[in-house]
């Protein structure tokens, strides 16, 4: 694509005006901002359906179902992919902060998520049971590895080729991208499912898929035009540790932030007991990979473009905004078994479902901007790779808290969360406006 029709493709979906005024990168930056921002949209719209078409929320699970893996393992699929990302970034933000070209610390990760994948395919055609099972956690813990590693360069690219208004606009169309795709993707398994669900040679095919499309976000994500940034400062993984100590301890702010996106994450735990109620109340009417599919894809197109611009107003305000919706959308859930047989079906729990994929996007594109505007530029990295490191915690805590549900059932955790995201909303009111 020219430069002429870059320029002309930014201004017409971002609504540029003719004299561009960047915020916090350099004159230099500035100029490369149109091509990195497609870039970035189109390794992200990539990403998005790779992550769609592997998830630990439906497509894991379903291979699980198919090889028949013992069911204890089942359930350390969301533990393994959270912690497994999370946990180690603290430890590696350092290294990345010696480069002062950050991108590669996405690109090959990327390309050795979409390796892991092919191994997970390998796997899904040549073994079933305990070690199919085994082998699939396994890859599923190095891939998470590298998504950790990723996330910290990610923001920290963001933030030096994009200019501070744009972020969240960025954000919200790598979403709406990656929604069309899966939108289309879900579109042609659901009218192609039928009695293929539990077909291995299918999912082998549509575990491939995604390896493929975290080959192609790397390509573009590559293409990214990124100056040299500041590496002094360097620490060790030790230094790096007490360093995030030292600013866990000191800054408010951040701890304020941190506890609000970890009480965040109450909106992607509800999801799974969405289901579960659906399933119990409409039998295996809802079980279509297809449709779940469909119905997050059509939530991210939706809603990215709106949260992309609230995110640029007022990340903070969106935060609690997006608490409260959730508490919205898990009441209503709760309340679905109580629905006339009328009312009750397929299409209004995927209404439902639809509704809380939408402000789960919300909450992920709110906190990310947050913390983009609002950490300082030398200590992005950190800033970031703590964050992460603190929610792995909060995953591995919150692996804890699903036992609850043997004594409380589903619908008591949907009580659970939604108070869970009350206490988020107003620590949200708390943080300071970046």
């Amino acid at each position: 694509m020219n430069s002429d029709l870059t320029e002309k493709v930014y201004d017409f979906i971002t609504d540029e005006g003719e004299q561009r005024a960047c915020e916090k990168i350099s004159e230099n930056a500035c100029k490369e901002v149109p091509g990195n921002f497609l870039k970035n949209v189109a390794s992200g719209g990539f990403s998005k359906l790779a992550n769609q078409l592997f998830s630990t929320g439906t497509t894991l699970p379903w291979i699980f179902s198919a090889l028949n893996v013992p069911s204890f393992l089942v359930g350390a699929l969301v533990p393994i992919k959270d912690a497994g990302s999370l946990l180690p970034q603290l430890f590696v933000s350092a290294k990345i902060r010696s480069y002062s070209r950050r991108k590669w610390f996405w690109v090959i990760p990327s390309v050795f998520q979409g390796l892991c994948l092919l191994g997970m395919a390998w796997v899904v055609n040549s073994l079933e049971e305990f070690w199919a099972g085994f082998w699939i956690l396994i890859l599923l813990a190095l891939f998470s590895m590298a998504s950790g590693i990723a996330s910290i360069s990610f923001k920290d690219v963001l933030a030096k080729t994009v200019e501070k208004g744009k972020r969240g606009q960025l954000l919200a169309f790598r979403s709406s991208l990656g929604g069309v795709f899966t939108v289309l993707a879900g579109v042609f398994l659901f009218l192609q499912q039928e009695g293929k669900s539990e077909d291995v040679n299918y999912l082998f095919w549509l575990v491939i898929g995604g390896a493929a499309c975290w080959m192609i976000a790397a390509a573009f994500f590559a293409g990214i035009s990124e100056q040299p940034g500041a590496t002094e400062g360097g620490r060790t993984p030790i230094k790096e540790l007490k360093k995030g100590w030292q600013l866990w301890k000191t800054d408010a702010n951040l701890r304020r932030f941190i506890m609000t996106r970890g009480l965040l994450m109450s909106v992607p735990l509800a999801q799974p007991f969405f289901v579960v109620i659906a399933q119990r109340e409409l039998g295996s009417a809802v079980k279509n990979l297809g449709f779940l599919i469909l119905a997050a894809g059509i939530g991210a197109v939706i809603s990215s473009p709106f949260w992309g611009r609230f995110a640029d107003r007022s990340s903070r305000k969106m935060m609690q905004t997006v608490s409260l919706l959730a508490v919205g959308s898990i009441l209503l859930m709760f309340s679905f078994p109580f629905w006339s047989e009328n009312f009750q079906s397929i299409y209004s729990f995927g209404f439902i479902l639809l509704l809380h994929v939408m402000i789960y996007g919300g909450a992920r594109l709110s906190r990310k901007t947050y913390l983009v505007d609002f950490a300082p530029e030398k200590e992005r990295p950190l800033y970031v790779s703590l964050s992460n490191t603190m929610i792995g915690v909060f995953t591995l805590i919150a692996a804890v808290l699903g036992g609850l549900a043997q004594w409380i059932g589903s619908d008591g955790m949907l009580l659970f969360f939604a108070g869970l995201l009350l206490v988020a909303a107003w620590m949200s009111t708390r943080l300071r406006e970046v």
